[in-house]
């Protein structure tokens, strides 16, 4: 099975463990293997009716505002999920009507958006020309901390090295970014629940 499987067999003992806590019938013997028994099914996957088409509903409002790899993923991910649904639930995701229309998102934009997703998955430092809704040009080193899409715009929450503070940058007023191999930890004061803090306490009114 470890072999099958291209795990440890460690990783096997262990999983087969959590299967038999979670109440799957399997007998074990050293020596001989493990035997799942007879007519024992796995559960299959329950959506509601409504679940199903509030899927639907997410996937085709998001990926005209997604970047391309994320987009194409979770509509392979639906058909997937489409696949298993009961029949009628199928049906009536499938002829959900309701639709988002193409969003206009620029090349360019949807390709930063990716690459800056990626980098603050990895904790990578970013580098980027960006200019300010005057005009003005800079050139950052930041902390990218998360993305954040708005009525028109996405933009990313991050922590400037340029200016020791949180900063929101406009994904479509970037010019040339570059992932740095520099990689970073969280620490405290500069995350993104602290930034999250840090937002809603500018927004709190005066005491």
């Amino acid at each position: 099975m470890a072999d099958k499987l291209e795990v440890s067999a460690r990783t096997v003992y262990r999983d087969v463990a959590d299967l038999q806590a979670q109440g799957v019938p399997i007998d074990g013997e050293a020596g001989v293997g493990y035997r799942l028994v007879g007519g024992f099914d796995l559960p299959p996957l329950m959506f509601t009716t409504l679940e199903a088409q509030a899927l639907v509903a997410a996937v085709r409002l998001a990926q005209s505002r997604l970047d391309r790899a994320l987009a194409i993923a979770a509509e392979d991910a639906l058909v997937k999920i489409a696949g298993v649904l009961p029949p009628a639930a199928r049906a009536a995701a499938e002829t959900l009507p309701l639709y988002a229309a193409p969003w206009a998102t620029d090349l360019a934009s949807a390709e930063r958006l990716g690459l800056l997703r990626d980098a603050a998955s990895a904790r990578r430092r970013i580098r980027f020309d960006y200019e300010d809704a005057q005009g003005a040009a800079t050139s950052r080193v930041a902390r990218p901390l998360g993305c954040y899409h708005w009525e028109s715009v996405w933009t990313l929450a991050a922590w400037c090295e340029h200016r020791d503070a949180f900063r929101s940058f406009r994904v479509d007023r970037m010019r040339r970014l570059d992932v740095l191999d520099d990689a970073f930890r969280d620490e405290p004061g500069r995350t993104l629940p602290d930034f999250l803090r840090h937002v809603k306490n500018q927004r709190k009114p005066p005491s």
